[in-house]
């Protein structure tokens, strides 16, 4: 009779159930009921999830078995939170991939809200989440940032531009070892202090060096920018890790911006796997085998730049497969992050991505997965307010040299440019070098069937390979008479001048028993600057909607408001003329509740030190609440804001 009773209470304040049905199953938005914490079951479904998932038969059945990523493409996050702590979670233009029957898994773009339900007792007994597809908003975005980069051919802003200046133009394209880098500026604006840098050793190792200069702005970048200089040439020359560290040291001690400064050099051989590091007070690296769990190697010692420590030397090794992994702080000091707690978690999903179970990009070499994917998972949960430096390498079986013998015909020509684009496109060679490298090769291979042999029969021959210093070295030999071409003409002469444009270097050796030449040019594949649009959402880009609610809360005691969203500078101003309001220009008390904050900027902190300090007197307190790890919570206590984080209501 009770339960009766409750139904008909239930029909009268919302409708009779198969109405009520109705009305969730033609809701636009995507909406789920989920239940059982951890497995995440689904309890209720409307059109709009079934339509998004393009399955029906979904009731009942877990997160995991529907989406067999589900985990490593960090979405349990999304649900563990709101049952951990009851509060809403909300997450914008999170990619996600999404299995669909008549082809490849596909890249869909969702702003989410989930929301917890709570017992009559407090406890979280169910979630409802709503998810809006914004792939296309996304898409046209995206579009519109690469027709704006490619139309200005750097990006538009100065602080970009810096930025791209200060980072190595191109990472060494080598044999046994691929490196792939990417950085994510803390801010827009002011330029960072992190950097990364591979430099290929005298010895034939590969230096790599992640680093992190204190600060933010110009001064921060001018110091990361000398510091850089020094170690690249150090190394450069001499190949000496501690005395590379050594001269950056000196440097430290004479340039206050400088110092405290910290380091992560690694020195790799591709030949058996060693690896020596010092990291001069900096993170150790991740070593993520091909089997097997992620592992952090040991720290060596050494102290920052600047502070009297000497930098002593460690040892490991890479298996061929094995990915080394370094980084800045930023990856792991995430807002509202634990250090130890974030320094796991880089391991986890770091270790996901390499073994292929998270986002599927198969079009993307492992390092560039690595370092791209890492950042989006991690940072689209808990935003960064700190520059991200992440360089991979991993140690691969090395590519075998080119070898072409060709009979000195026409048909040899396209037959050689087809070898060499297969060979340097193997090699990871960028298009723009491909062809480069196929023209000037061309033109050798040109000359030699039309000039060395007077129409008698010969052979050309073409033999390739990279070197350990990332330049790769092209011979074009034949057996044939050289004849000097002392004045250009339509014909003849014009072949070499061309070759020579296409590359760094051209040599060219001639004798009774025929000519060479050589090609040398060196390989890069650029390092990704990356933004927060291309990673996770953008910071409020005009856009999109940018909203804040501000809500009412049943309070025993004085008026209180919960405040849902950013409070950046495009709601800034509608927070303060609500504070206003609420407390009559100061003459009553209010409690207000940031534990739904996503994002507070510095113009939101101008706007709550405005009110605190125009309302907390005796007799009428403004109180600011947040708990604690929340967003609002870290960014006051950086501020010293006056809060609590015990909730006062």
């Amino acid at each position: 009779m009770q339960e009766s009773a409750r139904d008909e209470d239930m029909d009268r304040l919302t409708g009779d159930a198969r109405t009520v049905r109705q009305v969730f199953e033609a809701i636009p938005a995507a909406v789920a009921g989920v239940e059982s914490p951890g497995e995440y079951r689904l309890v209720a479904v409307n059109a709009a999830y079934r339509a998004l998932v393009e399955r029906d038969e979904v009731l009942g059945r877990s997160a995991a078995e529907l989406f067999s990523e589900f985990v490593a493409q960090q979405l349990s996050d999304l649900l563990d939170r709101p049952f951990r702590t009851g509060e809403t979670v909300t997450a914008r233009e999170w990619r996600i991939q999404l299995p669909r029957a008549t082809g490849p898994d596909e890249d869909v773009y969702l702003d989410c809200t989930v929301v917890p339900q709570k017992s009559a007792t407090g406890e979280v007994v169910r979630l409802v989440a709503f998810a809006q597809d914004v792939t296309e908003r996304v898409r046209e975005r995206q579009a519109a940032r690469r027709a704006a980069e490619e139309g200005a051919g750097e990006p538009g802003d100065a602080v970009g531009a810096l930025q791209r200046q200060l980072l190595p133009a191109g990472l060494p394209i080598l044999p046994g070892l691929q490196i792939g880098g990417s950085y994510l500026p803390g801010g827009a604006s002011a330029a960072g202090g992190d950097w990364f840098d591979a430099v290929p050793l005298p010895d034939g190792r590969t230096a790599l060096v992640v680093g992190d200069v204190a600060g933010h702005g110009v001064e921060a970048s001018a110091a990361m920018g000398r510091i850089r200089a020094v170690l690249e040439d150090r190394l450069d020359h001499t190949g000496d890790i501690a005395e590379a560290l050594a001269a950056a040291d000196r440097l430290a001690e004479r340039l206050p911006a400088a110092r405290a400064a910290t380091v992560c050099v690694a020195a790799v051989d591709p030949g058996d796997g060693r690896v020596t590091y010092c990291t001069a007070g900096h993170p150790p690296p991740l070593l993520i085998p091909s089997e097997g769990p992620a592992r952090y190697l040991r720290s060596s010692g050494g102290g920052p730049l600047g502070t009297g420590t000497g930098f002593p030397l460690a040892h490991d090794r890479l298996a061929v497969g094995d990915q080394l992994l370094l980084y800045s702080d930023g990856i792991v000091r995430r807002p509202g992050q634990e250090v130890a707690a974030g320094t796991v978690e880089l391991a986890e999903v770091a270790a996901d991505v390499a073994a292929g179970r998270a986002l599927r990009e198969d079009w993307l070499t492992a390092v560039d997965r690595l370092t791209t994917q890492t950042l989006e998972l991690l940072i689209r949960t808990s935003g960064h307010d700190d520059d991200i430096a992440l360089l991979a390498a991993q140690r691969t079986a090395p590519p075998a040299p080119l070898p072409l013998d060709l009979p000195a015909e026409s048909e040899a020509i396209p037959a050689a440019r087809k070898a060499l684009d297969e060979w340097l496109y193997d090699l990871g060679a960028r298009a723009e070098d491909v062809i480069l490298l196929r023209h000037a090769i061309g033109e050798l291979v040109t000359n030699a069937v039309e000039h060395a042999y007077d129409g008698t029969p010969g052979a050309v021959r073409i033999r390739a390979e990279c070197t350990a210093r990332g330049v790769v070295e092209i011979e074009v030999a034949d057996d044939g008479h050289w004849r000097e071409p002392w004045q250009p003409t339509e014909d003849r002469g014009r072949g070499l001048a061309m070759a020579s444009d296409f590359a760094d270097e051209l040599h060219v050796e001639t004798g009774p028993r025929g000519t060479t030449a050589t090609v040398r040019h060196r390989l890069t594949r650029p390092a990704r600057l990356l933004t927060p649009g291309e990673v996770a959402p953008a910071p409020a880009p005009s856009d999109l909607p940018n909203l804040l609610l501000i809500l009412d809360q049943p309070s025993e005691g004085h008026p209180r408001i919960r405040l849902d969203g950013p409070i950046d500078a495009a709601t800034a101003e509608q927070l303060r003329e609500e504070l206003v309001v609420r407390t009559r220009g100061g003459t009553t008390p209010l409690t207000v509740d940031l534990t739904g904050v996503t994002h507070l900027s510095s113009a939101g902190v101008a706007v709550l030190y405005e009110a605190e300090n125009r309302t907390d007197s005796p007799g009428r307190p403004f109180l600011l609440y947040s708990p604690p790890g929340s967003p609002a919570q870290h960014v006051m206590a950086m501020v010293a804001l006056p809060h609590t984080t015990a909730d006062p209501g």
